[in-house]
């Protein structure tokens, strides 16, 4: 298991905002709880001299395109790209200098899978350079994925047999507890379960860390098998509850 940075972009800046309050129509809903001074370079340059790859630029509407070109570019290699992906645009993020793209809305549109749409981006990267996001919202007692800036659901459950069929198109599934997404106030302990005992790839769990603890939780809850993104916990994006030091140190702790 391993700690997996993030860039998240709005408005061209690098933010942390509350997933569940991203919006279309209401721009005063959204609550963001840190707004950096430093562009995004800046991240990705720190990622890069600590050697913590397969970190996710996320681009969060229109208006991030320079931003999102300036982090690859100065980590080449290093990060993936998510946002707006298409498999008309895919091919340049890679040229960019994105190790893999992240898909979403895409392929999960108007509620539906749309299976073409994934076999274009297949064929247009490969399955090694393609991350399928799988971010979720709960309702009732299930998962359901959300698409459109995390607004909209889809009808596809978060299950065994859906992370055993989207397996055969990607290197590794993203997955977002929305719902937590952002609140520093504990991760998603079921979807987690899931994650860890069901997919049969690698997955990376986001949502809700709030401390080295939670951290562990993520390890011991996903049978080790899951990596984990810390965002507005980290002391580098305004957080108190971890440090990104502490981050790094747990990744070499891991690699012994």
């Amino acid at each position: 298991m391993k700690f997996r940075p993030c860039i998240d972009l709005h408005g061209g800046q690098v933010k942390q905002i509350v997933g569940s309050t991203l919006s279309d129509e209401r721009q005063d809903f959204l609550q963001t709880n840190f707004s950096s001074d430093q562009p995004s370079s800046y991240y990705a340059e720190m990622y890069k001299r600590d050697g913590v790859f397969g970190g996710h630029v996320i681009m969060l509407g229109p208006g991030n395109e320079a931003a999102a070109r300036a982090a690859l570019n100065a980590f080449p290699g290093g990060l993936q790209i998510g946002g707006g992906i298409t498999a008309a645009n895919a091919g340049y993020w890679l040229d960019q200098g994105a190790a893999a793209v992240i898909v979403t809305s895409y392929v999960f549109k108007d509620g539906l899978v749309h299976e073409q749409r994934l076999r274009e981006l297949v064929k247009a990267v490969g399955r090694e350079r393609l991350v399928i996001d799988l971010s979720c919202r709960k309702k009732g007692e299930l998962y359901y994925v959300v698409t459109d800036r995390w607004q909209k659901f889809t009808d596809l459950v978060v299950s065994p047999e859906s992370l055993a069929y989207f397996a055969d198109f990607c290197l590794e599934y993203l997955v977002h507890a929305v719902d937590v997404e952002g609140k520093c106030a504990g991760i998603a302990e079921d979807l987690t379960v899931l994650l860890g005992e069901h997919s049969p790839i690698p997955a990376t769990y986001a949502g809700g860390v709030k401390c080295l603890d939670d951290l562990l939780r993520v390890k011991e809850l996903g049978r080790n098998r899951l990596d984990a993104t810390i965002g507005s916990a980290l002391d580098i994006f305004g957080g108190t509850g971890i440090t990104y030091a502490e981050a790094v140190s747990f990744n070499k702790s891991e690699e012994n």
